[in-house]
């Protein structure tokens, strides 16, 4: 029953619910539709307020406090690709540089799914680390990089990777918009610590609901729009995409519980384990992959992972916490 009403809650939410709202109004065809320059000022928004408090709790915390989990998370994000790839070139028989692109995104992380994470830890009244922001931000990267660099290598272009094209690369997923504005933000906060809260906290937090409830209508129009191509991408995708965020969240959880977070901290790191990358990824993977696939990535992560985590897995990934901590 605990996690039943857990579900009932999360699928309640206002998140949840614009997210279904737009995937319904994919679905009827309406002509509903976001703007180009409002999806990317809501994503700059999400993204900076979000940087910004995590720095704010990093500077009250101490860095001392966030660099272990930091780095286990910065680890496990680099890690996934390297048993994703495998899983993908010759359980499911993808194209090398389709698999490596695919491991990419399963390595890094959603920042949305993240920020549900934390509004369902909030709803339930579960406290967690407020400097978790940090993990999201070191986990965006690495995964980025080692998902290309085995693309790369696969298809046998391993010179023009250490020959120039690598600083594309490194700079695509080093310094791309979310990954800028979340290390940036995450500075910020962490140099203006609470003083600089109470000055811009009525912009960076009061309207942050609401600006992510667009959001998600708004991810719920996109994801709706690529429930066609399911058919296209087969069974093992599909699976894929719904059983591998289960494997990794359940890591991500362990992790968390041998660094020492809390019950919430371990639901966390748990989640962006279990997440895949929709913005940050496909920009690199145009970039420096543009001979793989977008169908079969975006598809993966955005209509399969990211509906499926934000309904029903952030609640498993709690459940499991719970399990692991012995909580009651």
């Amino acid at each position: 029953m605990d996690f039943i009403s857990a579900l009932s809650a999360n699928l309640l939410s206002p998140a949840v619910l614009f997210f279904a709202l737009g995937l319904i109004a994919a679905l009827l065809r309406s002509d509903l539709k976001f703007p180009e320059a409002l999806y990317v000022t809501l994503t700059i928004y999400l993204l900076t307020a979000l940087g910004f408090k995590g720095g704010v709790a990093i500077n009250e915390a101490g860095v001392g406090t966030v660099f272990v989990p930091a780095l286990a998370a910065m680890t496990l994000g680099a890690m996934i690709p390297l048993w994703v790839y495998p899983l993908l070139r010759f359980g499911g028989k993808f194209r090398p540089v389709d698999a490596a692109a695919i491991a990419a995104h399963y390595g890094s992380v959603s920042a949305v799914t993240f920020i549900a994470a934390t509004n369902y830890l909030k709803g339930i009244d579960v406290p967690y680390e407020n400097y978790a922001t940090a993990f999201l931000a070191v986990m965006e990267s690495p995964a980025i990089v080692v998902g290309v660099l085995l693309g790369k290598m696969s298809v046998g272009q391993q010179e023009s990777v250490f020959a120039g094209s690598w600083r594309k690369l490194l700079h695509e997923a080093l310094f791309g918009r979310s990954v800028l504005l979340l290390m940036g933000a995450l500075v910020v906060g962490a140099l203006c610590g609470k003083s600089g809260m109470e000055k811009v906290g009525a912009f960076f937090v009061t309207p942050f609901q609401g600006v992510l409830a667009l959001f998600l209508l708004e991810m719920g129009l996109v994801a709706g729009g690529r429930l066609g191509d399911l058919r296209k991408v087969g069974p093992f995708l599909i699976a894929f995409g719904l059983m591998l965020p289960l494997v990794h969240g359940m890591l991500g959880v362990l992790l968390g519980k041998l660094t020492g977070l809390s019950l919430g901290g371990c639901t966390l790191m748990g989640v962006l384990a279990a997440s895949a990358s929709y913005i940050a990824a496909p920009a690199a993977m145009r970039l420096s992959l543009p001979e793989a696939n977008p169908a079969l990535y975006l598809t993966a992560s955005l209509a399969i992972t990211f509906p499926f985590n934000i309904t029903v897995g952030i609640p498993i990934y709690y459940g499991f916490a719970r399990y692991v901590l012995g909580s009651p």
